[in-house]
């Protein structure tokens, strides 16, 4: 028998606030994130890469031929504060598929893809493909192009909330 799909299981309702009775947000929210990011880590297995790490290589890809973004610059573009940033980059950097090098300002450093790097982002392309179906299969398509509206609206709404590693 197949395993369950990590969207498949769990709770299916959401606890309220104890003192208004709402839903809270920030648990179905993470809930949410958290059945989907295991989703697409599980289906990226294969390739030895987790769906962050899949991220970050395909950003890196994306600059090929380009001036390669900061560290800094990356965390901006996915949400997340440099210390986080810097700690996935290593360990990419340990497996060889990105290189860290001197950026334009000498206490800047910028992601590269390797190699090594683009070869695995390939592997994984069509794992990644199949996460993707799957997301859209067991949510809808509807549903979920209404979620990526949302958070498309909501994010800038929250730029201005800073991550503290």
């Amino acid at each position: 028998m197949p395993p369950k799909s990590p969207l498949s299981t769990g709770a299916t309702t959401c606890p309220t606030q104890p003192d208004s009775g709402a839903p809270c947000t920030c648990f179905m929210v993470r809930s949410l994130s958290r059945k989907i990011s295991q989703l697409y880590d599980d289906t990226l297995a294969p390739s030895g890469l987790k769906g962050t790490q899949f991220s970050l290589l395909a950003q890196a890809r994306v600059r090929r031929g380009q001036e390669p973004l900061s560290v800094s610059a990356l965390a901006q573009r996915l949400n997340t504060d440099r210390t986080t940033m810097t700690r996935n980059l290593r360990t990419l950097e340990q497996a060889g598929l990105i290189a860290l090098v001197p950026g334009k300002d000498a206490r800047s450093r910028c992601v590269v893809l390797t190699a090594d790097g683009d070869a695995r982002y390939r592997q994984a392309l069509g794992l990644w493909k199949q996460a993707q179906a799957e997301v859209r299969a067991l949510c809808g398509g509807d549903q979920i192009a209404a979620l990526e509206q949302l958070v498309g609206q909501l994010l800038p709404r929250l730029a201005h909330v800073q991550e503290v590693a």
